[in-house]
């Protein structure tokens, strides 16, 4: 359900994103949204259980479990990042005359 709706935002914001703005709008809003999602696979605990059984899975060591989530967002975010890029590459090509 997340994937769904970071792909959704992520189509949004590539429609919306200002041109003037080029690589570097386009990779902060890579940026926000790869650190949104890894920020909601954060808080949402390991498999749905809660943070303080979440914690006891990795040794009460927050820098492994957010390790964990980071690993998990990036074989994640190709479609998001993909629906990003399509909106935004199709209206690059149709301003260049």
């Amino acid at each position: 359900m997340i994937l769904w709706i970071t792909t959704a935002a992520a189509l949004i914001l590539g429609t919306l994103l200002p041109l003037r703005w080029g690589v570097f709008g386009f990779l902060a809003a890579a940026a926000l949204l790869f650190l949104t999602q890894a920020t909601i696979h954060t808080l949402m605990g390991f498999e749905g259980t809660p943070l303080s059984e979440t914690m006891l899975l990795f040794n009460n060591s927050w820098p492994a479990y957010i390790g964990y989530n980071v690993q998990i967002t990036f074989r994640a975010f190709a479609l998001p990042l993909l629906a990003l890029a399509v909106p935004l590459i199709f209206r690059l090509g149709r301003a260049v005359p």
